[in-house]
């Protein structure tokens, strides 16, 4: 019963993520500058520190539209008419979303600015990023992708069913970072075999279809072949 009350609490938490990102035009502008400038930090190979402040200043700005969108939820719930109160907690709370966002953008001119400034932007002269910070962005890009998918999509509690799969796309994103950073024939064999096992699972549990499964599966692959081909791999 422990493990599913937790269970239960992190598919709930998924499926206000997911209701933001269906329903607030702005999380989904904050997601694809998200994924704008984690590609853009890959391409330019910041440092582990700076590639720190930048997932800081992302969740912060996410977080930030998250509380925005419960108050203005709860708001709307508990009053029916216009109320000056009402007016200033809803513009208190995308105030804050405001300041979350222009302190990103002090963050993101601070990191790329001197990087950026005369750069020729030569791939063949930049070194390989680290595998884990080149494999975590892969997988947040996954992530995200798969959010945005089923927002689109899901209908209901926007966690179980929708396009596409998301477990599946997180193992073989797995199973294709571990394939590029080892180039181990073994290795590959193992983690796609895992993979295989995950998307079966889906299936054979009738949360996804086999369109949804492999849908899963190619946006993984995709995504992850994407973000190592930037950094260098």
């Amino acid at each position: 019963m422990g493990l599913r009350k937790i269970l239960d609490s992190f598919n709930y938490a998924v499926a206000g993520v997911v209701y933001a990102v269906k329903t607030q035009r702005n999380m989904r502008i904050h997601l694809t500058a998200a994924l704008l400038v984690l590609g853009l930090g890959l391409y330019i190979q910041v440092s582990s520190r700076d590639l720190l402040l930048i997932f800081f200043a992302i969740t912060l700005v996410i977080m930030a539209e998250l509380f925005n969108t419960a108050i203005e939820a709860v708001v709307d719930l508990c009053v029916q008419e216009f109320h000056p109160l009402a007016k200033i907690a809803k513009n208190v709370a995308a105030g804050a979303v405001l300041m979350t966002a222009l302190n990103s953008l002090v963050v993101a001119y601070i990191i790329f600015y001197p990087r950026l400034e005369g750069s020729s932007f030569n791939l063949g002269a930049r070194v390989k990023a680290t595998p884990l910070s080149v494999t975590m962005i892969a997988l947040l890009l996954v992530m995200v992708l798969v959010t945005i998918g089923k927002a689109i999509t899901s209908k209901g509690t926007y966690v179980k069913g929708g396009m596409p799969s998301g477990h599946t796309a997180v193992a073989f994103a797995g199973c294709t970072a571990l394939a590029l950073y080892t180039g181990s024939a073994l290795v590959a064999s193992i983690a796609l075999v895992i993979a295989l096992l995950v998307a079966h699972s889906r299936l054979d549990a009738q949360v996804h279809s086999l369109l949804e499964v492999v849908a899963g599966a190619l946006l993984g692959i995709l995504a992850t072949m994407v973000v190592f081909k930037l950094a260098g791999w």
